[in-house]
């Protein structure tokens, strides 16, 4: 089986959980950031993965344009969805569920929040700025969630 992860990454915490998935995943896997051009092509893969990180409450453009471009070839292939993001619970599934299509979420085999990470040595001012006022936070903290990532590689090796 052959798997192709898609992702976009701003400041790396996406991409560290995509890499920690691609190994914990069976056969060969491709892991494509969608920041860099146009994705693989999808007809080489049984099975796709999608995620990205959450940004005042949305997923960044690269991933709901490349969901709207091939949503009806994802339809037809084993999919898993993810986010990173810093809530949880109801709020991280909300925000799940607003960032991906919903007949795309529908027929997943897997779905999941994977944590996430505020580096401010990577941040922006702006960025900065934002994440201290909204989430009170003002040093650097890591909520990875290993335990997701491992659910989610398991039920995706299964599919």
């Amino acid at each position: 089986m052959n798997t192709l992860i898609v992702y976009a990454t701003k400041y790396g915490c996406t991409e560290n959980c995509v890499k920690d998935l691609a190994k914990k995943l069976t056969g060969k896997v491709v892991y494509f950031n969608l920041k860099s051009g146009n994705a693989p092509d999808l007809s080489q893969y049984d099975k796709i993965i999608v995620g990205g990180s959450i940004y005042i409450g949305r997923i960044q453009k690269e991933v709901s344009d490349f969901c709207s471009k091939n949503l009806d070839g994802l339809k037809t292939k084993k999919t898993g969805f993810f986010i990173c993001c810093m809530r949880d619970g109801a709020i991280a599934e909300s925000e799940l569920n607003d960032a991906f299509p919903k007949e795309l979420l529908a027929a997943a085999a897997a779905k999941d929040c994977f944590g996430g990470e505020f580096i401010f040595s990577k941040m922006n001012f702006l960025d900065k700025l934002i994440v201290k006022k909204v989430s009170k936070i003002n040093k650097d903290t890591s909520n990875i969630l290993t335990e997701n990532i491992n659910s989610f590689a398991s039920i995706m090796n299964k599919a």
